[in-house]
């Protein structure tokens, strides 16, 4: 009889589950790993690749010092018992489109993307990155079936990045000392707040004129179509995947940080069974609250007609799917 102790059991290490090998999904699985959020499932339809970038990522643990593991697969099945599952699988924009112009290709996608991973995850929290994404975290919800605080898109991070970018840029800060919220749709009808823009804790309203304002407001309106314009080839994916990971962080560690995400509503801003960015708290149960902030006349009807074209969107799409039965 051996006088070794019994080895304990294995701690239990976190999984996120990332649906989509592209360009935003590979540099979020390396932003989880690399951050030492949890263990990475990187899935995708195309055979060998997830497996190829997973061998890639594992060969520079040892350089970035950590040790998750990183998994790529073609089967679901390698996916069961994900903390969160994050969907990026899509086709991509292209030069002279619009998000909405992806709808009825990737509403199939992501719906048997997240019934799938439901299927083998039922615990998980779904973060919804595939565009047009509000549509997509509204169609997402539905077929998980999924309470509202456990569905949610990623889009205010980004957007309130690249409004903070900027801002730093005209007026040759630290991007880090500025903070900046944008609501709204994740398109042409987002909603930037400057008067809750600041330079720690100085109103962008006192330090840059009306002009310059309204030019940055509607540069962030566009910053996803203007990578595209320049790139030619593909759209952005290294800010989006860091934006996914804070999301991401914040769960993991119950951090309760306060992010603009896309969430349901049910009745907050006067608005109801529509999916929207607003701001919320981000704990290890998903969407701890959605903050209500005191916005003026001119905003709400700004988030209401983002809501509006988002709604007719959604419509849109589950006509789509009705039609091929998805």
């Amino acid at each position: 009889m051996s006088s070794y102790p019994e080895s304990p059991a294995l701690c239990h290490l976190p999984r996120v589950t990332v649906i989509g090998a592209g360009r935003v999904g590979s540099t979020l699985a390396q932003r989880i790993a690399e951050k030492n959020l949890a263990d990475v499932v990187l899935l995708d339809i195309v055979p060998g690749m997830p497996q190829g970038l997973a061998l890639d990522l594992m060969e520079a643990r040892g350089i970035e010092i950590h040790n998750r593991q990183i998994i790529g697969t073609n089967d679901y099945v390698d996916t069961s018992g994900s903390e969160i599952v994050v969907i990026t699988a899509g086709i991509p924009r292209k030069p002279g489109m619009s998000r909405d112009d992806l709808l009825k290709t990737n509403a199939k996608i992501v719906v048997e993307a997240a019934k799938n991973a439901i299927a083998h995850s039922p615990n998980a929290i779904f973060i919804v990155v595939t565009n047009p994404l509000d549509v997509m975290t509204y169609l997402a919800w539905q077929a998980t079936g999924l309470p509202r605080d456990r569905v949610m898109g990623m889009a205010g991070v980004l957007d309130s990045a690249r409004f903070e970018t900027f801002i730093a840029l005209e007026l040759g800060v630290l991007p880090a000392d500025v903070k900046a919220m944008v609501l709204g749709s994740h398109g042409d009808l987002m909603v930037p707040l400057p008067r809750y823009a600041h330079v720690n804790g100085i109103p962008i309203t006192e330090l840059l004129d009306t002009a310059t304002i309204d030019r940055l407001v509607e540069r962030t309106r566009n910053g996803g179509a203007e990578i595209v314009e320049l790139m030619h080839t593909g759209s952005a994916f290294f800010a989006p995947a860091s934006a996914v990971s804070v999301m991401v962080e914040s769960i993991l560690l119950n951090q309760s940080r306060l992010l603009p995400v896309a969430a349901y509503l049910e009745g907050e801003y006067g608005l109801k069974d529509v999916v929207i960015g607003v701001p919320c708290r981000l704990s290890c149960g998903g969407i701890e609250s959605v903050l209500e902030l005191n916005i003026a006349d001119e905003e709400r009807a700004a988030l209401h007609s983002s809501a509006k074209s988002v709604r007719q969107n959604i419509d849109r799409a589950q006509e789509m799917l009705a039609a091929v039965n998805v």
